[in-house]
């Protein structure tokens, strides 16, 4: 009996060997078979879906022609739908079955990332395992399961972010994000709006509530909005001042500002009423005024005048890293005839700035030159600025990302998944224009930084990446005076997103990043910005997620520079210098032997390289005028840098 056991067991061994070998001879010829199903989150299965494999190979190469110039049409700025447009016939693919089951034969073995496009009209192209890619013994070791995101359907409406969160109760955490916070009515938060992450959020406001009188001087045509240099007291040249802006809070209880005409007293003074503050979370805050007496402002134009800088200090010589600076005071005095005057209504916030801001944004245009402003109605919305009665809502709610939502309320339970678009469930170039509409710099078809659509509509989400730029841009992005001087990494604020489609992590053959990876929208964590996870902990948690055999900064430094850094130092200080400026900066950096000191900004830099001293934004460019770097900052808390 014995003899027969190892017999047949010797004979199991060789056989199971056997088999072995000839399956890794499979995999190896190009034999291996990929199957899963195709479906959404409501657990409805998709039919008749192509499902690719694209080679990450092909999308490394693409990484290596770098992104310089953001344009309509560029071959490499959609790293899935660019690879497919050049190699679809190319690549192996399968076709979903009625139960939505695919099968990929003859697989080689290589990293792919898995593609899926739907022909049913309900689903958008990607789905979740579109940005990271994976190997074939990875595909092959059980059934994928690919989840796809819903369409919006054309007829679909907005509804407004309290109705969304009647059922989605678990994402109330927005309520608490600067998103939901940037345009807040003055002394009357919505039902939309929690502070309670930002006890300083107001104190600007708090200041100008208890009285300010501001001088505005030195009048500088050549400067952008800050024209003037402010002080709180009368400036020893007093003809150089041009008026004066007094803030108190009247006897009905709103903020109102006097402007009176310093070269000229018999100039009546004139008075207006600040309805809204936009921002007062991050570095700054300004304050909308009205010009108008409608009730509700139907018509009405709002203008942003004066900007606080919480981290500002009254000692910089540098006015735009004071605690007060100008903004477009030159809106309410003109230097020609020196008298004072309203701000041209072609500049106000509804029609330069609130497309970034409303939930459902409209600009209707009247007879006479004016225009009325739309936001989506919601019961809790801020303020009712297109006087139908409703409150609008006048912050970036849950339908700017997920799109109208009016199709998925009023669908059944199978279908709620295929009516309403989910960011996390697109491949990163379309995912990430959704985001980057707004943090970028383009011009739309009101000839200004709003990309909105001849329409006056800013883009549903799920469209290509093409799609916007073509139908929604004019310029598709910042000029270059937005550019230090490498041409690379971004001066003026709200450009994450352009150096993000810039930078090797969006295009690469591991993980196509978008914001997302990084950034929590829903607001559930408590990290600021939003961040998904602690960046200055000492196990860099968030970069230490990917990066796993980087989280060793001695280590890594000792193979990135030659030389272990001994003391307590983070990824972000050298990945992510903040080159861009929105308040007053974080402060002086390095200071020279001759005292001309660098100055730190505070907006990150989403290129995630490491910019040395010998940038042409830095070398032989005079220190208050050069591009922060780590050099310039970080290396220069501790080290004496004019050696390095």
């Amino acid at each position: 009996m014995k003899t027969k056991i190892v017999f047949f067991l010797t004979l199991f061994c060789t056989a199971t060997l056997l088999l072995y070998g000839a399956k890794a001879e499979e995999k190896k010829a190009g034999s291996a078979a990929v199957k899963g199903v195709v479906q959404d989150k409501s657990g409805q299965t998709v039919a008749n879906a192509t499902v690719y494999l694209v080679p990450a190979a092909d999308v490394e190469a693409m990484r290596k022609v770098p992104i310089t110039e953001i344009k309509e049409d560029s071959p490499n700025d959609e790293p899935m739908e660019d690879n497919l447009a050049v190699n679809r016939d190319n690549y192996r693919k399968g076709i979903t079955n009625a139960k939505g089951e695919f099968t990929i034969s003859g697989v080689p073995d290589a990293r792919y990332f898995l593609y899926v496009e739907p022909s049913d009209g309900e689903h958008l192209p990607g789905g979740d395992m579109a940005n990271k890619s994976v190997s074939v013994a990875e595909m092959t070791s059980k059934p994928l399961k690919i989840l796809v995101s819903g369409k919006i359907p054309q007829n679909a409406k907005y509804v407004g972010s309290s109705k969304c969160l009647s059922c989605h109760t678990g994402y109330a955490f927005e309520k608490k994000t600067l998103h939901k916070l940037g345009i807040s009515v003055v002394g009357k938060p919505s039902g939309l709006q929690d502070y309670s992450r930002f006890p300083h959020f107001n104190d600007g406001l708090n200041k100008l509530m208890a009285g300010k009188k501001f001088y505005f001087y030195g009048f500088d045509k050549s400067r952008g909005f800050d024209k003037y240099m402010i002080s709180e007291k009368m400036p020893s040249d007093a003809s150089s001042v041009s008026f004066s802006a007094t803030f108190f809070k009247d006897a009905d209880g709103e903020l109102k500002f006097k402007i009176e005409n310093m070269k000229d007293p018999s100039d009546a003074p004139r008075t207006y009423v600040v309805e809204m503050t936009y921002g007062g979370g991050l570095y700054k805050q300004r304050y909308l005024y009205r010009v108008g007496n409608a009730h509700p402002p139907v018509g009405d134009a709002h203008f942003p005048f004066l900007q606080y800088n919480p981290t500002g200090d009254e000692s910089y010589n540098d006015r735009t890293r004071k605690p007060w600076r100008d903004y477009h005071g030159d809106w309410l005095f003109n230097e020609t005839t020196k008298k004072l005057t309203d701000p041209p209504k072609k500049k106000s916030f509804e029609i330069e700035c609130a497309s970034c801001h409303f939930t459902g944004y409209s600009l209707t245009l009247t007879t006479g030159g004016g225009f009325v402003a739309g936001a989506v109605n919601d019961p809790n919305g801020e303020l009712d600025i297109d006087g139908d009665g409703t409150p609008n809502e006048l912050n970036i709610g849950c339908e700017v990302c997920h799109g109208p939502g009016s199709a998925h309320v009023a669908s059944p339970a199978n279908k709620k998944a295929a009516t309403i678009v989910s960011p996390g469930k697109l491949a990163a170039e379309r995912a990430t224009v959704i985001c980057n509409q707004c943090h970028s710099r383009p011009q739309g078809y009101l000839k200004n930084d709003q990309p909105v659509s001849r329409e006056n509509r800013m883009l549903i989400p799920g469209i290509t990446r093409n799609e916007y730029l073509a139908n929604h841009t004019t310029r598709e992005d910042a000029a270059q005076k937005d550019f230090w001087g490498d041409k690379i990494h971004s001066k003026s604020h709200h450009q994450q997103g352009t150096d993000l489609v810039r930078s090797k992590k969006y295009i690469n053959g591991k993980q196509t990043m978008t914001c997302i990876n990084c950034h929590d929208p829903h607001g559930k964590s408590e990290v600021k910005h939003q961040l998904k996870a602690p960046v200055r902990d000492e196990k860099n948690t968030l970069c230490a997620s990917c990066h796993q055999n980087a989280s060793d900064m001695g280590a890594h430094t000792a193979k990135a520079v030659g030389a272990a850094h001994e003391g307590q130092i983070f990824c972000v200080d050298c990945h992510v210098p903040k080159t861009m400026q929105t308040g007053a900066g974080l402060g002086k950096g390095l200071v020279r032997k001759d005292g001309k000191n660098y100055w730190m900004n505070d907006i990150t830099s989403h290129i995630f390289d490491v910019p040395r001293k010998n940038n042409v934004g830095v070398k032989g460019i005079e220190p208050g005028k050069a591009m922060p770097t780590p050099y310039t900052n970080a290396c220069g808390k501790c080290h004496n840098v004019d050696n390095l």
